[in-house]
């Protein structure tokens, strides 16, 4: 049974046991299709109070509205799945939205934005057990590095033994690493080629097995740099969609020409898919979903 949007808080206040029954029912796929290649939406950015998109605020802020979004994106051909912590998982759950989807959980979300303790990004949300429980399909990893910062040692060890614990159930795990330093008190990410490649270099060798590691990974502006980055690993690799800004054909070149680099198999996108500059959800999704 699906149910609609404006349903949701009833059930959930009424049935919460139907979360659990939406999971077993669930109709699952392979993980990579016969393409080799993976479009999904993410979703895990108010989980770490990230609701801002460009200029708008509390843009993320309204669930309906971003189930309503999300509903919309995983309904277009050629999208595969989504990236999202548990609330939102649960709630696309009831639904049924997910099936035949991929469903990736998000794991560690307790670097809340702006925060002193941010680089101690602690696992908060799905872990290994939960995601294997509910039948869920992969996890994904944050992983921001700051040589200044002790915090960043905690969130590396824990790392890898999330990554550990994945592998042992054969579940896919993305680990999207960057280099990060505090400017003024604010979190800065590195996204020159080399602070790239090294972070990439870091985060392929965490854990016992990288057997079931991806890599999620930031597109650099100089496609050369961009080859040569992708030369650190040769673990599979996703794109990083970001912000796309008012320059979203010059956002897409660039996620073309990254997508021809033999270590990517495709793209995770959220707030660039989910709000468009132009607000045409499908049009975005339709075009990101061509580029593969």
């Amino acid at each position: 049974m699906t149910i609609s949007v404006s349903e949701i808080a009833t059930v959930r206040a009424r049935h919460p046991e139907a979360i659990a029954e939406a999971a077993a029912r669930r109709h699952r796929r392979p993980f990579l299709g016969e393409r080799g290649r993976l479009m999904i939406v993410a979703a895990d950015h108010p989980a770490r109070g990230a609701l801002r998109v460009g200029d708008r605020k509390l843009a993320m802020a309204s669930r309906v509205d971003l189930l309503e979004r999300l509903t919309l994106a995983l309904s277009r051909p050629g999208v595969d799945g989504v990236l999202a912590t548990a609330d939102v998982l649960d709630d696309l759950l009831l639904l049924g939205a997910l099936d035949r989807k991929l469903a990736i959980g998000s794991m560690n979300r307790g670097g809340l934005a702006g925060a002193a303790f941010e680089l101690d990004d602690r696992f908060t949300g799905h872990r290994a057990e939960s995601l294997e429980r509910l039948g869920f399909d992969g996890g994904k990893l944050l992983l921001r590095i700051d040589y200044a910062d002790p915090g960043s040692l905690a969130t590396l060890h824990a790392t890898a033994r999330a990554i550990d614990e994945m592998a042992e159930r054969r579940l896919p795990v993305f680990v999207e690493p960057f280099i990060c330093r505090r400017v003024d008190g604010k979190v800065s990410t590195d996204l020159s080629a080399e602070a790239v490649a090294t972070s990439l270099a870091i985060a392929s060798g965490l854990g016992g097995t990288s057997a079931y590691t991806w890599l999620k990974v930031p597109v650099t502006a100089d496609a050369a740099e961009m080859g040569r980055v992708m030369e650190t690993s040769t673990l599979p690799a996703v794109l990083l969609g970001g912000d796309v800004g008012r320059d979203q054909e010059g956002t897409y070149e660039r996620w073309r020409k990254a997508l021809r680099l033999p270590t990517v198999h495709g793209l995770i996108a959220g707030r660039s898919l989910l709000y468009p500059a132009d607000g045409d959800v499908a049009r975005a999704v339709d075009t990101a979903a061509g580029l593969l």
